[in-house]
Parts: structure tokens; sequence; C-alpha cells
């Protein structure tokens, strides 16, 4: 029975477990055949969406993989807009509309607000947060 999840991450890109975790339980959920219809990134999580983040060589470059998730399996990604802006991460929208010079938010990414989580939720069979 395939089931359709939404994934919270509020863990920050690096720095913690949770985001990987996050990414990993992602993928082995849509490896089992199961949806994954939205992952909303809140609080210190909106980090994984900034075009800015360089992991070193050896290291695992996390916002790539999700961006390649979004291109692939077509998950939208979210990230809560009032969380990003308290912690500098601006989609072009939003640079605009606040008169910023430049935007940071990677390709694949959109900024939305808990309404968005809510109406998500209601359609979800599994809500998971990290």
């Amino acid at each position: 029975m395939s089931l359709n999840y939404v994934l919270v991450v509020s863990g920050p890109v690096y720095g913690s477990q949770a985001s990987r975790s996050a990414y990993l339980f992602a993928k082995a959920l849509l490896e089992a055949g199961h949806t994954v219809s939205r992952i909303f990134f809140y609080q210190d999580g909106v980090s994984n969406a900034s075009s800015l983040t360089v992991p070193a060589n050896d290291e695992f470059d996390l916002v790539k993989a999700w961006q390649e998730m979004q291109d692939k399996q077509g998950v939208m990604m979210e990230t809560c807009v009032a969380a990003a802006l308290r912690r500098g991460q601006i989609s072009p929208d939003e640079s605009a509309q606040h008169g910023l010079s430049s935007s940071n938010m990677a390709k694949g990414f959109v900024q939305a607000g808990l309404g968005s989580l809510s109406e998500a939720l209601l359609s979800a069979d599994r809500v998971i947060q990290f």
C-alpha cells in the first residue's frame, strides 16, 4: 500500500543530523513506492534552501541532493517564509518586495506560509518531523 508523506525539516543543512536523516528517509520512501508530496523546511531547516552553501569536496552536498530529488521526483520543496526571512534566506520575490539587491534561494525551492503546510497535512497519510 502506497502512502502519501509530508516531511517537516527543522534542522539546519549542516551542524546536525536532522536534515540528512530527512533526506535519507525521503529517498527510502520514494524508492519503496510511496509519495512524498511536500517537504516543508521550518525554523533552522530553511538553511537547506541556501544557494550559498558550499561543502568541502569530500562532503555530501545536501542542498544539491534536495534539488535533484525535486527535479527527478517532483517533490515540492517549501521553506517557511517567516523563518527564512529572519535567517537571511531570501527568495527572488522577497528580494524584490523588500528592496534587496539579491536573493540566495537555491533553484527548486519556494517560500510559503504555514497555511501551505496546513493544507498539505489535510491530504497526507503520514507527517514526519526531523
